[in-house]
């Protein structure tokens, strides 16, 4: 391990009300884990269970109940909100970056202390499987990897050949159930959760 994770995410919560003055909450997401080494890291659970939530909480796009998320050692909701694409970049679906809500004055916000992204999140990206489009993608997030960055594919599997993406391409997996996250080191321990075991169950047999 390193002295100093590459990612660092600590009691992370997010809590969304019912309405604006109530106490009763609809939706809540937990998350507590850290990435010390570069790597790609498969992100997987049913639609609604909070996977863009935590992608966005990453990135500083979303505020968070409690807890920190941490990108080489910086808090990412502590930098100004144009530079926070230094530390992590959230590409959603067909590649567009997502947006920041601002919540206090940028000049009340520290400097980001690097100059390129460390943490890329591609929420869902379109696989087209003609014309090498997969294979071309593929090595784009191995070479990220290469470069020392921490990659996050999040993949809603339809196919046998998304679960074939994931396994060839993935060295670790996060999976999100009704806001709680879990961590695999591969498919097959994946697989002994039962609730993943039966979201997939419709890709492994086509």
């Amino acid at each position: 391990m390193t002295a100093t994770p590459l990612l660092s995410v600590e009691g992370l919560a997010k809590r969304y009300r019912r309405g604006r003055f109530s106490r009763g909450i609809a939706f809540s997401l937990v998350a507590d884990f850290r990435v010390d080494e570069p790597g790609i890291i498969g992100v997987l659970g049913p639609n609604g269970s909070g996977k863009t939530t935590l992608f966005e909480l990453i990135t500083g796009s979303n505020l968070p109940s409690a807890g920190t998320v941490r990108i080489d050692g910086q808090d990412v909701h502590r930098v100004r909100y144009a530079e926070r694409a230094r530390l992590a970049v959230h590409y959603h679906q067909s590649y567009q970056v997502r947006r920041m809500r601002r919540t206090r004055p940028a000049f009340m916000l520290e400097r980001a202390a690097r100059s390129r992204p460390l943490v890329h999140l591609f929420d869902e990206p379109q696989f087209n499987p003609q014309d090498g489009y997969i294979g071309f993608m593929l090595d784009f997030f191995r070479r990220l990897r290469d470069g020392g960055a921490v990659v996050f594919l999040c993949l809603h599997p339809t196919d046998p050949y998304h679960l074939d993406l994931l396994r060839e391409s993935c060295d670790r997996y996060l999976h999100v159930q009704n806001g709680v996250l879990g961590q695999a080191p591969d498919l097959d321990a994946l697989m002994e959760d039962a609730g993943m075991r039966a979201y997939l169950g419709h890709a492994r047999t086509g």
